[in-house]
Formats: C-alpha cells, sequence, structure tokens
C-alpha cells in the first residue's frame, strides 16, 4: 500500500513558509515586494521603493496599470486558456498589433514564451531557411540560457553544462572588418542585440548594424535582432532597428511584451519562414488567451499614452542628472542605461536600494543597469539624482 501523504499546511500569505523549497540558484536582495503602483514598490516590511530595474525590463508599464489590468481580468473571465491548436480573434490580434510596429516588412509572428525561446526559434528558422551549419555573435551578448541561445552568449562555457554546443560558433568583436570577415558561404545568421544589454547597456552602433546587414546580405546569411530587452519602446522607438533604420530579417522580443506575463515573439520576413509547415515549430502556451489580451494592452499603451516620447525625456533627464557621486559616465540608450561607477556597481546597488532605490548590476563589476517602467516619473529621476549625490565617489 501506498504510505499516506502528509497534510498539506500552507502558510499565510503574510509569512513565508520555514523552509524553502526553491533551489538556490538566484542571488537575492534583502527585500520582498509585495504590492506596486506605477514606478513604486511596496515591500513587506512597508518600505517604498522607486523600481529602476522593472524585473529585468519585464515591467515595462510599471505596476497596477490599468490598461493592462482590465485586459488580463476581462480575458480571464471569458477565456482562461485554449491551446494554438483553435484559432483564436485575440491572438491574430495581438500579432497584427506587434506586426504593425515591427520594422516595414517583418510582418509574419510567432509568439512563445520567453526571450531564450524566441531566439532559440530565431536560430532554428535561420538553420532551415539557409541550410548552413555556423552562427556568427558579438563578443558580450547575451541572447538566453536555453541550448541554442546559450550556445551564442559570450562566455557561457561556465555555466553552460550540455557536453558540447549543437552547432558551430564564432564571436567576433564590435568591429566591422571582423564582422565582414567572419560572414561567409557556411553563416546561417549573425545575431546582435543592438544595445547589450547584460553586458552592461553597450550600444552596438548605427555603423556596426548596418554593417551587419551589409555582411549578412553579400553572404546569403539572416540578420536576426535580439530586441528582447532593448525592444517595445525602451529606447524611444517601438524598436532599435526603426530607431537605427537597419532592418534585420528576423527579430525577437520578449520581456515587457506582456507587461508581466511570460511572453515573447519571433516577427520575421515572409522570405525567411517561407518554408515553414505545421508541425515545424511548436509551443504549448506560447499565443494563449490571456497573454495575448496582455500583449494587445501593453503595445495600445506604448501607442495611445505617449510613453515613447516620454522615454527620450527622461533618458536625457537622466544623462543630464545623475553623472553624480560615483558615476562617472552613462551609456546605453532611452531607458536601457548603464552607470559607469568608479566603485564597483554591486557597492552602489547596495547603497541606493538602502535609500529607496532598486537599481539592477551587470556583466561588467563598474556598471549599473537601469530599465525602469515607462511610466517612470521624472520627480523620480530626481531623486535618484540625489540619492546618488549623497553616496561617496
Amino acid at each position: 500500500m501506498l504510505a499516506p501523504l502528509p497534510a498539506y499546511q500552507a502558510a499565510s500569505e503574510d509569512e513565508a513558509p520555514r523552509a524553502s523549497a526553491l533551489l538556490p540558484v538566484y542571488a537575492q536582495l534583502p527585500v520582498e515586494p509585495v504590492a506596486g503602483r506605477g514606478a513604486l514598490l511596496t515591500t513587506r516590511d512597508g518600505r517604498r521603493l522607486v523600481d529602476f530595474y522593472g524585473g529585468h525590463a519585464v515591467a515595462l508599464l510599471g505596476y497596477r496599470h490599468p490598461r493592462l489590468t482590465a485586459a488580463i481580468e476581462r480575458q480571464a473571465r471569458e477565456l482562461l486558456f485554449q491551446s494554438n491548436a483553435v484559432p483564436a480573434a485575440v491572438r491574430e490580434r495581438a500579432a497584427a498589433a506587434l506586426a504593425a510596429i515591427a520594422p516595414e516588412g517583418l510582418d509574419r509572428v510567432l509568439f512563445v514564451n520567453s526571450g531564450a525561446e524566441a531566439n532559440e526559434n530565431a536560430l532554428r528558422l535561420a538553420f532551415r531557411a539557409t541550410g548552413r551549419s555556423r552562427v556568427v555573435a558579438l563578443e558580450g551578448a547575451f541572447h538566453g540560457r536555453t541550448a541554442a541561445a546559450a550556445a551564442v552568449t559570450w562566455r557561457s562555457e561556465r555555466w553552460y553544462a550540455f557536453p558540447r554546443k549543437p552547432f558551430e560558433v564564432v564571436f567576433v568583436p564590435h568591429e566591422a572588418d571582423a564582422l565582414a570577415a567572419a560572414v561567409d558561404e557556411t553563416t546561417a545568421a549573425l545575431i546582435v542585440e543592438p544595445v547589450q544589454g547584460v553586458a552592461g547597456a553597450v550600444p552596438v552602433g548605427r555603423d556596426l548594424l548596418a554593417a551587419a546587414r551589409e555582411a549578412t546580405g553579400r553572404a546569403g546569411a539572416l540578420l536576426i535582432f535580439d530586441e528582447v530587452q532593448c525592444g517595445l519602446g525602451r529606447l524611444g522607438a517601438p524598436f532599435a532597428a526603426r530607431l537605427y533604420d537597419v532592418t534585420p530579417d528576423l527579430l525577437t522580443v520578449g520581456k515587457g511584451l506582456a507587461g508581466g506575463l511570460p511572453a515573447a515573439a519571433v516577427v520575421a520576413r515572409a522570405e525567411a519562414v517561407a518554408a515553414v509547415a505545421p508541425g515545424d515549430l511548436g509551443t504549448t502556451f506560447g499565443g494563449g488567451p490571456v497573454v495575448m489580451a496582455a500583449v494587445e494592452a501593453v503595445i495600445g499603451a506604448l501607442l495611445d499614452e505617449g510613453l515613447m516620447p516620454r522615454v527620450r525625456v527622461l533618458s536625457e533627464r537622466i544623462r543630464r542628472r545623475c553623472r553624480v557621486g560615483p558615476v562617472a559616465a552613462i551609456q546605453g540608450e532611452g531607458l536601457l542605461l548603464g552607470l559607469r561607477t568608479t566603485r564597483p556597481a554591486a557597492a552602489i546597488q547596495r547603497e541606493l536600494l538602502e535609500r529607496g532605490f532598486l537599481v539592477g548590476t551587470s556583466a561588467d563589476p563598474h556598471v549599473v543597469r537601469l530599465l525602469p517602467p515607462l511610466v517612470l516619473e521624472a520627480a523620480q529621476v530626481d531623486a535618484l539624482a540625489a540619492a546618488l549625490a549623497e553616496l561617496p565617489a
């Protein structure tokens, strides 16, 4: 006979279990947010924090955004979930909305669950379209932790764990000549973040992106823009591709696409996906009704609430006012910014947290990363600047 199961006693909402069942793979800050509004968070112990990190750029519209929460609630009451085996009008609307803000000519959409999954599928599409076996990526890149996405992530050997990579990868420096030399007739794709997020908000630059477009076009390879972190208005334009006027063959988007629910997408030229047939790609949860309602609401808010012009104004305000205290320089674009610090970024992060500001770090130990919600307020920028000015240089 099976042994009886122990009775489950759930902890109350105001307390955590005595022992965590979570695998300890995340370094965690000593605060627990329990509520939020706009760009403000409230912690379990009653503190107020201005969120300049946005949950790794996921909280694009901040917290309790009325349009987003209403769309999620309405769709959840109507139909919580159905798979891609059946059509859904809300999925069609979300795809049309995303294609409408994408670079011209990118009008085929595959919805998935995460940025890594989007990059994984973009790479698969490139291999299928070209029949080639090699990928070029940039030094400093981060594209995700799944097998193919991690294979094109710079220095992933430290944590990759699989016994081998699924295909050949060549990493090149941020130089047009090196890029042109690496992309040849064996290259299926060149994948690039227009602004490298994890690296510390490092812009690749318009000239290098144009060189990438020229090199891939000449070699018959596909150009993939990973806009998982920098896309969706974060740079003050719908996508970096439109900001820099360089159009890829495939574009991936994620993070804030559904404002906090798991959602990502591949947006492609029709020619790049011409050979795709039913069964070639798939996902269980991607394109679910509630998530699609959230995507539609997020894109609607971006367009209707003037958020992208706001990004440009706030970005300039941060650059003008926050180069104080330990901040020696500011890099990046829009609201994907890196504060280059004279002291270790981890120390600055702790000191700002004590003063009521949640910021991120990066792979560069001297860069504090800012990824705030696009609803950030000017007064909150000024408050951050004042806090930075109080810190030792």
